[in-house]
């Protein structure tokens, strides 16, 4: 393992790669303690290690949303089939080792942990010999610099936020913590005309980040062209996969019921598809539409996503505000 590691090595502070092998560093430790730790007399120090470990799930959602969409604009979209297949296997993994730790099932983890880890240990494997000696080759350096807006957007496994790569100058101040006051222009000569009204670029961009649903648009090409930057999303998604094809943005195993679908509107048999399913505790409505024009030409797909949770309780009516 970590045959690659001194090429990295040699890598500018903060590059993308450099980060990976920084991650791979901590998984690596926390594997070695997870091996080692005595479950049956030392839970608590195992679920604080394992917790630690689980946020591998910020790795995973940074390569399939913004190392792969790079690599499938170079011709390479076996990352996006085998890789993201290998991920989604470990999340099952963890999903039942969850529900496990929930009940101290201790027989049960010990079965189940092993597995965790030696999937990881595998993974591992396979990046430092193939995934990231082959994206070294085939990204320029314009294409890594691009990565530490929509990476940030994911977040990392690491304790401090790396180096940004490019070095800047001042400070990086990510999109929901700009808090710098802008004035707008109510002139007509800024704003569009929409059907109902007319609003200036950055407002129509303040009313899709506030809105309380996730929203993407695949293009009447495939290709998805828009996402809204909500504080709170449901599903990730980072800058990455813009301009991405729509069948690389979903996992393998699911990814042939969105095709479905795309194919259905294409057609006109089908206007709407609609889903709802338990994701991390919260229930989720996903719901994609048809987009068409004035001439019902087919201009593609919107998919929005929504937590339901508060809403599924509702009884009765409230009229009033109760704020005071």
């Amino acid at each position: 393992m970590n045959t690659f590691l001194p090429t990295v090595e040699q890598l500018p502070e903060g590059h993308p790669v450099k980060v990976y092998y920084e991650e791979s560093e901590l998984i690596q430790k926390l594997i070695t303690e997870l091996r080692s730790i005595n479950l049956s007399e030392n839970f608590q120090e195992y679920y604080n290690a394992y917790n630690q470990l689980c946020t591998i799930e910020k790795r995973f959602a940074r390569k399939e949303n913004q190392l792969f969409p790079y690599l499938e604009k170079h011709g390479w979209d076996g990352p996006s089939q085998g890789m993201w297949s290998f991920h989604d296997n470990l999340r099952d993994i963890i999903r039942l080792i969850n529900q496990q730790n929930e009940h101290k099932e201790i027989e049960k983890i010990k079965i189940n942990l092993p597995m965790l880890l030696d999937g990881i240990e595998r993974l591992l494997n396979i990046e430092d010999m193939k995934l990231f000696p082959n994206s070294m080759q085939l990204l320029t350096k314009e294409d890594w610099e691009e990565f530490y807006e929509g990476d940030e957007e994911v977040g990392w496994m690491l304790k401090e936020k790396p180096t940004p790569y490019p070095k800047r100058e001042d400070e990086y101040i990510h999109p929901s913590k700009d808090t710098k006051e802008r004035k707008l222009s109510f002139s007509l000569e800024n704003t569009f005309h929409y059907d109902e009204g007319y609003m200036t670029p950055e407002q129509v961009n303040l009313l899709l980040r506030f809105l309380p649903v996730d929203i993407t648009y695949v293009d009447e090409n495939d290709r998805v062209i828009f996402y809204n930057r909500g504080e709170e999303r449901v599903f990730t998604r980072s800058k990455g996969i813009i301009g991405r094809e729509v069948k690389f943005c979903h996992p393998p195993k699911s990814v042939h019921m969105v095709l479905r679908i795309v194919d259905e509107f294409r057609a006109g048999t089908k206007d709407v598809a609609e889903f709802w399913i338990n994701f991390k505790g919260r229930m989720i409505h996903i719901r994609y539409f048809a987009i068409r024009d004035k001439e019902k030409n087919y201009r593609g797909v919107i998919e929005m996503s929504q937590d339901v949770t508060e809403i599924q309780k509702l009884e009765g009516q409230k009229r009033l505000l109760d704020w005071d």
